[in-house]
């Protein structure tokens, strides 16, 4: 991957207010149809929910976009986008939302060539260094090239379910990357990502990527 890449570490109170100040920011910048990829997990959740409530956005040009779901079906409580509509897309009715389906990759890789980039992709990160799907050590690390969504899995087992993911090739196209780190438990892999180990969330690369961790996911970095 040799995309140049703004790589940007930003310690700070409140990770959901920051995020929701960075995508307020982004859509207000964009002209036309804006289009970005939301993230399963608690940290994204109250991302969301801040989100939601924030004032003078225009959801009327935004559309919604998954960047990795769980093969369950969609009104299971471990489906990110059932997490996604209840938290996000039911309180601000944006202009589309496009959720993932495992039983049908090939559509939303249609759906994501049509689109040609999308304008930000937000992202977690895992306390094992995983960020969408893409596990340390699993097949989606290694997608063919040119594929924009890669089914994948945990080979270790500690996240359940086979899962649908954007590829990394993928990621690279969009505008801005957010990743929303916080608490203690992501505290040794920030640092890893850091210190520069081979992390799938280290392997993330775009025009932009902007790191939101709170104190407690940055306590283990060395100044």
């Amino acid at each position: 991957m040799d995309a140049p890449t703004d790589r940007e570490f930003r310690l700070v109170a409140d990770v959901p207010a920051a995020f929701t100040e960075v995508v307020a920011e982004a859509i207000e910048k964009s002209p036309g149809a804006f289009r970005m990829a939301l993230s399963g997990g608690e940290t994204a959740r109250s991302c969301y929910e801040v989100l939601a409530g924030r004032a003078g956005i225009e959801w009327g040009r935004v559309e919604c976009y998954v960047g990795d779901e769980r093969c369950v079906p969609p009104d299971d409580d471990d489906a990110n986008q059932k997490m996604i509509r209840q938290a996000l897309i039911e309180v601000v009715s944006p202009a589309a939302f496009f959720p993932m389906d495992c039983d049908s990759p090939e559509a939303y890789e249609q759906l994501l060539q049509a689109v040609g980039g999308l304008n930000l992709i937000h992202l977690g990160l895992g306390p094992d260094g995983h960020t969408a799907s893409l596990f340390p050590g699993s097949p989606g690390l290694e997608a063919p090239a040119g594929a924009r969504v890669v089914r994948n899995f945990d080979e270790t087992g500690r996240n359940s379910h086979p899962r649908l993911s954007l590829t990394f090739e993928e990621i690279e196209r969009g505008d801005l990357v957010v990743f929303t780190v916080a608490g203690a438990s992501k505290a040794a892999a920030l640092a890893a990502v850091l210190a520069g180990e081979d992390l799938p969330a280290a392997r993330v690369r775009a025009s932009r990527v902007l790191f939101l961790c709170d104190e407690e996911a940055m306590s283990e970095v060395r100044p």
